[in-house]
């Protein structure tokens, strides 16, 4: 029975849990190691938390009980100063705030840092859809890969697609990879947040904000406009789903065949000449691949 019950877990498949769920109250699964040290920042501030407030509740219900007219008939009446606990309650919760300030930098400095993305999307808020933007991607006629996301309505969802959250194009990212995102807007502010990823930035008209994330495992990550932008606010879900390098390079053929890659570190499968290289862009056989690193055409074999 032991034997069973251990086979059936390790067999088991992992559901991670990447979109809200009814009456929800704890975290998402991470999706991200920016995520996961929130939800370790998040922790460690609740250990504190926890401290502090079984501490002070013990003090009332001290005071509550011992200094009242019941058991105490004795009030000490001039007794107005305590040095000593004036300097308790003073420096120990200035040691506190400087235990929760040092993780909190070290991670606000992290979330910020953008470590030499290889791939870059363009987000950008319109009302009431998003349009991506693979800027990295040109192909022979100077195009890059560019889409609308619009939600899919309610009428036209297929069974197990989760309502108000699902689009008709989705962001397709590969798994490990430094992936950088350039926000914006035309209209009005938005706000592009994907939970799972740690991911939460104003898309402000004129400006452009960005941000990192390296997604860690294979999933479809759910996320929402958080700012209010109009009567179709509902209406701006982003869906990123992140798949396999292999999933990707195919996917990239898919939508935007012969692709130059123009900014990209990912690591050639197959290197053949120039002009060889050239000739299959031409018949659309394959993906190619300028290294900024050797600065030589590579075609993948898919």
């Amino acid at each position: 029975m032991l034997r069973f019950l251990f086979n059936t877990i390790l067999s088991a498949k992992v559901v991670c849990n990447d979109a809200p769920q009814p009456w929800q109250i704890g975290f998402q699964d991470g999706g991200s190691p920016s995520f996961e040290g929130i939800v370790e920042l998040h922790d460690q501030i609740m250990f504190y938390l926890i401290v502090i407030m079984l501490g002070v509740g013990w003090m009332l219900s001290s005071t509550i009980r011992k200094f009242n007219g019941y058991h105490n008939q004795i009030v000490h009446k001039y007794h107005n100063h305590g040095t000593l606990i004036e300097l308790i309650w003073t420096i120990t919760p200035a040691l506190v705030l400087i235990a929760i300030a040092f993780p909190s930098f070290k991670l606000l400095y992290l979330l910020d840092e953008v470590i030499d993305p290889v791939i870059t999307v363009k987000a950008i808020g319109n009302q009431w859809f998003w349009t991506y933007e693979y800027s990295d991607y040109v192909n022979d006629t100077g195009e890059t890969i560019e889409f609308d996301s619009y939600m899919i309505p309610d009428t036209e969802l297929e069974p197990g697609q989760l309502r108000l959250l699902e689009v008709d194009n989705r962001v397709i990212l590969p798994v490990d990879t430094h992936i950088r995102f350039i926000i914006t807007a035309r209209d009005v502010i938005h706000s592009f947040a994907i939970p799972s990823l740690g991911i939460t930035l104003d898309a402000l008209p004129g400006r452009l904000n960005q941000t990192s994330v390296l997604i860690n495992r294979e999933g479809v990550f759910y996320g929402a406009c958080r700012e209010l932008c109009g009567v179709l606010h509902y209406a701006m879900p982003i869906v990123i789903e992140s798949v396999s390098l292999e999933s990707y390079l195919l996917w990239l053929s898919s939508q935007n065949s012969p692709c130059f890659i123009l900014n990209s570190l990912l690591t050639p499968v197959l290197q053949v000449p120039k002009v060889q290289a050239e000739g299959l862009s031409r018949t659309g056989a394959g993906v190619l691949v300028k290294t900024r690193v050797e600065e030589t055409l590579v075609v993948w074999g898919m």
